[in-house]
């Protein structure tokens, strides 16, 4: 099993790594003694906006949890060297934009401690919704801080961290209101919960802990933290993550790696292909020009929401199989739309279209990803595309139906022509 020290690899070497595969691999920040902090996207069309949904993992969080790096090396050489050969590896690399950060902390790992050279514990640095301890920005690590700048430019929609100590995967919240351990559950603790269990009935040996029932456990339950990368993903970036604590050792020997790798394979493949093969997918268009809009979705009786893609207008929203929801689509300008679907083991598309709001006068022209307005080509004086489209729908109809008409009275003048003129009986010899 190879072994590499990404802290001290530059970006020409750690590209070599993985030359002629999948990935742009760019710096997402700097550590504070000036290491990069490399992350490498896996996907068919890498550093392209592409209606899909993104996964991000992030490894050696803590600097003495070394675990995590490794695993994930491993992970995107067998991704890449498994394209176009498994069905896994080639349904994640071109249905979804994987993105790897071996190492957050790189400094840690350096001084073979849990906090950055700062001596900061960076799952401790995070803004929290419950105490105002991390919102000084002047006082935020510049390793936080880049994840959090990472998140407002990728629309990721579900994450997980690798950590070691333990082996258990860990959901949200992290903490309670009152700092007593305690069950603390986020609004969609049902859908956290299935994340949870799928990888760890998926390891090797995680659902079978006898100190954590089913090998999960809520954050807040297990011991309470504050100012964690978990629950601000989840709050402020509709990004779904969880903590996972993947070997009891944070220190195994080298030649442990590959088994740790072994047991954690299909949990991680599994977790990501998810973002696929389940949940609520679909695009928010506006009726008026036909065109993509950043829209939001909730689900009736969960108190959160996620926002589309201001390029495509795309949505993936992970809820739990198996049950009946009510889904909402809505946006400022715009009347909201609400169906209930069952959604079962399988994937759902649902697309919208919302209809303007005509109380509200004088909206902004709609921005996307990309910077420019929706509307600024004067596309209201133009046919839309759905009245395009469904242009063209009536003129198909229209054509099929004339010749069917043509053929029709082809046959006809072939049986008149048949009657008056009829064949002659065929003789039969005895």
């Amino acid at each position: 099993m190879l072994i590499y020290d990404i802290s001290k690899l530059h970006l020409p070497i750690l590209s070599s790594l993985f030359e002629g595969l999948h990935k742009p691999v760019i710096s997402i920040g700097k550590s504070v003694n000036g290491s990069p902090l490399w992350a490498i996207e896996i996907s068919d069309k890498p550093g392209l906006k592409e209606a899909e949904p993104a996964f991000k993992f992030i490894g050696n969080v803590h600097g003495d949890e070394p675990v995590g790096r490794e695993v994930l090396m491993q992970l995107a050489y067998w991704l890449c060297d498994n394209y176009l050969k498994d069905p896994l590896a080639t349904l994640i690399v071109e249905n979804t934009h994987l993105h790897i950060l071996p190492s957050m902390n790189p400094d840690g790992f350096a001084l073979r401690r849990r906090g950055n050279a700062n001596n900061v514990d960076l799952n401790r640095d995070f803004p929290d919704q419950f105490f105002p301890n991390n919102d000084d920005i002047k006082q935020r690590q510049p390793e936080t801080r880049a994840i959090m700048n990472w998140i407002k430019q990728e629309h990721f929609t579900a994450s997980a961290s690798l950590h070691g100590g333990a082996l258990v995967a860990n959901y949200p919240w992290d903490g309670s209101r009152d700092t007593r351990k305690q069950y603390y559950g986020c609004p969609d603790d049902k859908a956290f919960r299935y994340m949870a269990s799928m990888y760890s009935q998926s390891h090797y040996n995680m659902s079978l802990s006898k100190e954590f029932e089913g090998g999960i456990t809520n954050g807040a339950l297990w011991y309470p933290i504050y100012g964690g990368m978990q629950d601000w993903n989840y709050i402020h970036g509709g990004c779904f993550e969880l903590t996972l604590e993947i070997s009891d050792v944070k220190w195994p020997k080298a030649s442990e790696l590959l088994v740790i790798w072994k047991q954690n394979k299909m949990s991680m493949l599994n977790l990501v292909a998810s973002l696929v093969k389940t949940g609520v997918h679909g695009r928010i268009f506006a009726a008026d020009t036909g065109r993509p809009i950043p829209g939001s979705l909730m689900v009736k009786g969960i108190d959160s929401k996620i926002n589309a893609s201001g390029t495509f207008g795309d949505y993936h929203r992970i809820i739990a199989p198996g049950q009946s929801y009510e889904v909402v689509a809505s946006m400022e300008g715009f009347k909201p739309k609400r169906t209930r679907v069952m959604l079962g083991r399988e994937a759902m598309n649902l697309d919208f279209i919302l209809d303007p709001d005509g109380a509200l006068k004088g909206t902004k022209p709609l921005r996307n990803d990309c910077g420019c307005s929706c509307n600024d080509d004067g596309a209201s004086n133009k046919p839309f595309l759905l009245r395009e489209a469904y242009l063209w729908l009536y003129l198909l109809a229209l054509f099929s139906l004339l010749a069917l008409y043509l053929l029709f009275r082809r046959r006809m003048a072939s049986r008149l022509a048949a009657h008056r003129h009829p064949p002659p009986k065929r003789t039969v010899a005895v």
